[in-house]
């Protein structure tokens, strides 16, 4: 091992075990290992009190400022959760000062969404600014995919030799125009084109998407995740999509949908769950059943009747309905849900498992050409639910 090698590894054991004091780190590394201190180092070691951010906003905010410097932003984020769950920091969302500082993400939505009943106004105004840069760069990141995915899926199998350029079927057209290769240009000239061909749809005639989303507190990033996707799909003049949240109450947010931001602040975080009272107001909503994806995102910690509610899941697949389960939409991970419930919904026939934002427009795509969602999950490496 080289002495740079050497030297690098010492730096990093220092910086782990809080070694400031000792003459081995440079300035800026004092500065690192100080703003981890603050956070992860802040109880009583060796008779004294190594950091520790207190509760002064200012301080807290000059800290984050020196995170920021120090790591990148998906580390910053991880900080931020950190600093919120060990220091008790969210009184602190309510000061407009310190929100202004904060490094935006998903995370941070949901806690401004759940504490904005407590804000004053002036906080009110910051906060909606934080949430609608979150909204936009998610926007940026999944509204394009979403669209195209779901428009290609819609009449997929009707072609047409005159599509207009976002419908066309790239791989079908190279291998229509396999013979017009040009050795000189190294290219092909697609002469044909194929693609899809898009019918425009009376009302009466489009696919339906009910997005019925459990916003109980377990569920914040997949309530945020899913409003975008829904306000996303609600822009799209093939399909009519409703939005309903709830938990012990519902919420029909289906009227708020142009204005993702809007349909955020009307999210109520942290409450119950009534998914059997969710599923029967949904239920109301369906005209078509055959031509009704009903998507419920839900940890399924049913607090209403749970049998009811498994009698009317069973009533809308048998009516027609094509009923999803997600577990999470969300990028947390494997979520915690009710094992039992789950595999009861299973045994209906629902294809019952956790997505990512980046697997949503798929599945969505897969729902709305009425293929097997589930054997796509399975396609796509997601672990699924089983029937009991």
């Amino acid at each position: 091992m080289s002495d740079s090698e050497t030297a690098e590894r010492i730096r990093r054991w220092r910086l782990a075990m809080g070694g400031e004091d000792d003459g081995a780190l440079s300035e800026t590394d004092i500065r690192i290992d100080r703003a981890l201190s603050a956070l992860y180092r802040g109880a009583e070691q060796g008779g004294r009190k190594k950091g520790g951010l207190g509760a002064s906003a200012p301080r807290v905010a000059r800290w984050l400022g020196d995170i920021r410097e120090f790591f990148p932003s998906p580390v910053v984020q991880v900080i931020q959760r950190d600093a919120f769950e060990r220091l008790n920091l969210k009184a602190m969302l309510l000061e407009p000062e310190f929100l202004e500082t904060l490094e935006a993400d998903v995370h941070l939505v949901a806690d401004l969404i759940s504490l904005r009943s407590a804000m004053p106004d002036k906080t009110k105004e910051t906060a909606r600014m934080v949430v609608a840069q979150v909204v936009a760069e998610l926007m940026k990141r999944l509204a394009h995919k979403t669209a195209e995915t779901i428009r290609g899926a819609i009449n997929r199998n009707q072609r047409t030799r005159r599509p207009r350029p976002a419908d066309i079927d790239w791989p079908r057209t190279i291998r229509a125009n396999l013979h017009n290769w040009q050795e000189d240009y190294r290219t092909i000239v697609p002469e044909t084109l194929v693609g899809h061909a898009r019918k425009s749809k009376a009302k009466a005639d489009l696919d339906h998407v009910i997005m019925c989303v459990d916003q109980s507190g377990s569920m914040a990033s997949s309530v945020v995740y899913a409003s975008i996707f829904s306000a996303v799909m609600a822009s799209l003049p093939v399909l009519e999509t409703k939005l309903v949240c709830f938990d012990t109450a519902i919420i029909d947010l289906s009227e708020q949908l142009a204005d993702p931001v809007e349909v955020l602040f009307g999210v109520q975080l942290g409450g119950g769950t009534d998914i059997n009272a969710a599923l029967a107001y949904c239920q109301g909503l369906v005209s078509q059943p055959a031509k009704t994806n009903l998507v419920l995102i839900s940890d399924l910690y049913e607090g209403g009747n749970a049998k009811e509610m498994l009698a009317r899941a069973a009533e809308l697949v048998a009516s027609g309905v094509n009923l999803i389960v997600l577990l999470a939409l969300s990028d947390d991970g494997r979520p915690a849900y009710d094992q039992a419930h789950a595999q009861a919904f299973a045994s209906l026939g629902c294809a019952v498992f956790a997505c990512t934002p980046d697997q949503f427009p798929d599945l969505m795509a897969t729902a709305l050409a009425k293929q097997d969602t589930a054997a796509w999950a399975a396609g796509q490496g997601i672990n699924l639910i089983r029937a009991s």
